[in-house]
């Protein structure tokens, strides 16, 4: 989405954000772990023999990137496909105000990047590792050839995608009608069903307060302090960096309230 940030001033290195609209893509790095595979234990490929697997994989060596990091900007753009193996990435994109919006936080296995094959597109947004993120990328040439010919990798593909819409669309319903309250409470239930369960064998999110905000669309005081009632109404506990929680059912129920 061109003419989103115009004139960017320099910003000095210490005080740049992770998503800074003047920071450039940093250089793919590969990956250390020699027994990493791109495929195996990705749902998208569950049909496929280990053989299928190990002859795919040759034709994809993974990439590693840093927390911060990002995969890809408006900077960069072209047509791959990104399969995540390892790790989370943040997709968002920069307001003209230079206020991020997150489109969607993206767990291990997650499909993504520009491929107008697929009905994937940048549009103009940034991808940010949140933890340190593995992927393997695909072309064009490859995405048409090794996994749209394959009907069994095909029929994967046509229902992740039709999640990723119905998500969407999810989204912009409760962003339409509910309160912040019920927003954040419907957010945390997708995010406690994506990221498991803790050590005390609760769901657990692991996520700031800030990369929340920039799901629901509005401040970090803001999400701060809905995050707090919902904490002192029992549903949620807090620390840093994390979010328990404590009452699925209740925080359902709140995720259910409609202006």
């Amino acid at each position: 989405m061109k003419g989103c940030v115009t004139e960017v001033q320099p910003v000095p290195p210490e005080a740049r954000r992770p998503w800074a609209p003047d920071r450039g893509e940093d250089p793919l790095q590969p990956a250390k772990d020699s027994n990493f595979t791109c495929l195996s234990e990705v749902e998208l490929f569950a049909d496929l023999s280990p053989q299928e697997i190990e002859a795919m994989d040759h034709m994809m060596p993974p990439v590693t990137f840093r927390s911060g990091e990002l995969l890809y900007g408006p900077t960069k753009s072209e047509n791959a496909l990104f399969i995540l193996k390892k790790g989370r990435v943040r997709v968002f994109r920069v307001t003209a105000e230079g206020k991020a919006l997150t489109l969607a936080i993206l767990e291990p296995g997650a499909v993504f990047g520009e491929m107008p094959l697929l009905g994937q597109r940048m549009y103009g947004s940034y991808a940010e590792a949140i933890d340190t993120v593995s992927v393997c990328r695909m072309t064009t040439a490859e995405v048409e050839h090794q996994l749209l010919a394959d009907p069994r990798i095909a029929v994967r593909m046509a229902r992740l995608l039709g999640d990723q819409v119905a998500r969407l669309e999810e989204r912009l319903t409760d962003l339409a009608l509910k309160p912040l309250h019920a927003r954040a409470a419907a957010t945390l239930v997708r995010l406690a069903a994506d990221q498991g369960r803790g050590p005390l064998g609760k769901p657990t999110i692991r996520l700031t307060h800030g990369q929340i905000a920039g799901l629901l669309g509005v401040t970090r005081e803001s999400t701060s302090r809905t995050l707090q009632g919902l904490a002192d109404d029992g549903f949620i506990r807090q620390s840093r960096g994390r979010i328990v929680v404590l009452d699925m059912a209740g925080l359902r129920l709140a995720a259910d309230e409609i202006d």
